[in-house]
């Protein structure tokens, strides 16, 4: 389908391995427990990319390929973890807003934001705003 692979882990991929996650959050704060929930949807975030990537990378600079460098096919890596962050940063204050409370137009506004982070990622990696991302591989 012609589709980067960067736009794949952005999407299909972080969405599938964020259903538990999502699960979970919505089974405490259905109990009372938002600050629970909240915690659970940033921290596991910010352990996806912390332990997800350094780990990996770490195994295999260091025990692998000892002095080796891991090759990134996106340039556009820069961007989107500028943008992953602003989310983030955007979320709390969001929620700060709201007086800490978990509501509807809170859970729309975070969706909105999702799709505005998903939509813009996508474009930096379909090379919209310039070239970051060299072309798909015919095979």
């Amino acid at each position: 389908m012609m589709i980067p692979d960067t736009i794949m882990g952005i999407s299909f991929l972080a969405a599938g391995t964020s259903v538990p996650d999502a699960m979970a959050s919505l089974i405490v704060a259905r109990q009372g427990l938002g600050d629970m929930a909240v915690s659970n949807s940033i921290g596991s975030n910010v352990f996806d990319i912390l332990l997800g990537l350094a780990l990996p990378w770490f195994l295999k600079t260091s025990v692998t390929s000892t002095g080796s460098k891991v090759i990134i096919n996106s340039n556009g890596l820069l961007y989107s973890v500028t943008l992953l962050l602003a989310t983030v940063f955007i979320t709390i204050v969001s929620i700060h807003c709201f007086k800490w409370r978990l509501t509807k137009p809170l859970g729309y506004m975070l969706c909105c934001f999702y799709c505005v982070f998903l939509t813009i990622c996508s474009m930096v990696e379909f090379n919209v705003f310039g070239y970051v991302n060299p072309p798909i591989c015919a095979h």
